[in-house]
């Protein structure tokens, strides 16, 4: 029973299914066949125009649901679309999105900086050279132009 009323609901929170429609009673008064029903309007239950009643009193929402969440006005589809939002909110946003950052590419070359250094200081300990040297370029291999070129 309460899978039909969640289905019902989840169907009026798409717009395919037509709002259940009621009597409404004038205090304890007995009411006849004709004002039990009214013919609900053909389309979307959000589009739908609801008929004028003198005595249809505007109940508060919080009086009706004291743990309203803003999504609907029927407890039952109003707590759905909370979990549902709440669902794509946190798990699907924060889990996914924090997976996707981690994974990204090295973009900035850290990762590959560090192994390069890590590389050459074990090439150069391994040839018996310092691991840093004043000259960057090895002076023999310079080619230096003459002086009377200058």
């Amino acid at each position: 029973m309460a899978a039909l009323r969640r289905l019902a609901g989840f169907q009026r929170w798409l717009g395919l299914a037509r709002p259940a429609v009621r009597g409404v009673s004038s205090g304890g008064k007995a009411r006849s066949a004709a004002s039990v029903q009214v013919p609900p309007a053909p389309g979307p239950a959000h589009l739908a125009p609801r008929p004028p009643h003198d005595h249809d009193e505007e109940i508060p929402v919080f009086a009706k649901n004291p743990d309203y969440h803003g999504f609907d006005h029927d407890p039952v589809v109003d707590l759905w679309n909370m979990r549902v939002a709440f669902f794509f909110g946190i798990s699907v946003v924060i889990v996914l999105g924090t997976t996707y950052l981690h994974y990204l590419p090295d973009n900035r070359m850290q990762n590959w900086a560090r192994r390069e250094a890590e590389r050459k200081i074990k090439e150069r300990e391994a040839l018996g050279l310092p691991v840093l040297d004043s000259n960057y370029y090895d002076p023999s291999k310079i080619v230096l132009p003459l002086e009377d070129e200058e």
